[in-house]
């Protein structure tokens, strides 16, 4: 019999907040992050979502008194800690670290690389400060990241390797970032709309989020959610261009859902990537309608938070889940016109709805997809 897996707490550090509680309430406000900003010295301003540096560092100073730390590495850590003070860490305890591009700022006016844009030392030093046992895992899979922590959990302890894990995902703002996104083209000139017909690229974002993950449903009356399936396919369409049919979110959707032997008509939510790029968002609707899931209430969260990269995954994860406590099903930001050849249900104002089943679904560069199914228990 396959060990069940729940994800029973978490938490996230976000320009709307550094706690769930306080993201959650700026969202039934409709409050976003998203902004002019101007990040790069000789380039005109332009909508981002960015973390406020002397909130974050008084936030810090509140919390730590060592303070070796980069921005990012600050971020991640006040993200685990309410977690990790309430849950203890054993021999058998995984930590898995979600990001595409961690502390890259580091490279900045250097001749010769630092040891600290090493993924691997990221995740090391945060594994160190706070006393895991078990070697760091790190997942860098472009934008499906902090979706396929959570499944990389999942697998890791039905397989017995762990009895359970802290997963933490996040990327900060740098200019390598926002280069990298404009020699594509992809970021907007105005806040984003996904779905929206009028819809002109993304606004880049800068988040962490962190989940605790283990085979033991929460006996004290807090939440728990099942992880019910997961899968990552790959098509292999283009190194940036996402698939005109679909086919990787499409497979990777079938399989979650297969794995989790959940129905089309038993999810109640969606929440998906959204980018509010042409061709994601088009690319999308087409993978939702082949597997007839059209109907169902979905959202973006791009337009409260920018694309966050490698964390964006998580931290969209744990929202949805905020969704299904507290039975509120939150608005698509930004959307006012259907921009896409296929329908699709856009969540357009809060609404009720009792949430059972969610579907989370990410895509990303190099032809990368991936797809979870939680169930509030």
């Amino acid at each position: 019999m396959r060990k069940e897996v729940y994800i029973t707490n978490y938490n996230c550090v976000t320009p709307l907040g550094f706690d769930v509680s306080s993201n959650w309430n700026s969202l039934l406000e409709g409050k976003s992050g998203v902004a002019l900003y101007k990040i790069i010295e000789n380039q005109a301003p332009f909508y981002a979502s960015v973390i406020d540096t002397e909130k974050l560092n008084e936030e810090f100073n509140k919390n730590f008194d060592y303070q070796d730390f980069t921005r990012l590495e600050k971020m991640f850590l006040l993200s685990l800690k309410p977690l990790i003070e309430r849950h203890p860490i054993s021999g058998e305890t995984a930590f898995i670290l979600s990001t595409t591009k961690g502390n890259i700022s580091l490279l900045k006016n250097q001749t010769i690389l630092p040891e600290g844009v090493f993924l691997s030392h990221l995740a090391q030093k945060i594994a160190d400060f706070f006393g895991f046992k078990t070697k760091p895992i790190v997942v860098s899979n472009a934008c499906v990241s902090g979706v396929m922590a959570i499944a990389v959990a999942k697998n890791m302890i039905q397989a017995g390797k762990h009895k359970d894990a802290f997963v933490v995902a996040g990327d900060e703002i740098s200019e390598f970032v926002i280069s990298g996104f404009n020699s594509f083209q992809a970021i907007g000139t105005e806040v984003c709309k996904p779905y929206d017909k009028n819809r002109d690229g993304i606004n880049i974002g800068e988040a962490t989020a962190a989940v605790y993950i283990t085979s033991k449903p929460n006996q004290n009356g807090k939440f728990s959610f099942k992880v019910l399936g997961d899968s990552a396919i790959n098509d292999a369409n283009h190194i940036s261009g996402p698939s005109r049919t679909g086919d990787g979110l499409f497979a990777s959707i079938k399989n979650a859902m297969t794995e989790a032997e959940v129905s089309t008509e038993q999810i109640d939510f969606i929440s998906a990537h959204g980018t509010a790029t042409i061709y994601n968002d088009e690319m999308e609707a087409i993978a939702f309608n082949r597997m007839e899931l059209q109907n169902v209430p979905l959202n973006s969260m791009k337009g409260y938070y920018g694309h966050c990269l490698g964390a964006s995954g998580l931290l969209e994860s744990i929202i949805s889940m905020e969704s299904a406590l507290n039975n509120i099903l939150i608005p698509s930001k930004n959307f006012k016109e259907t921009g896409t050849s296929q329908p699709l249900n856009i969540i357009k104002e809060n609404q009720p709805a009792e949430i059972k089943y969610i579907l989370k679904t990410a895509s990303g560069f190099g032809g990368c997809n991936a797809a979870i199914v939680l169930e509030k228990c």
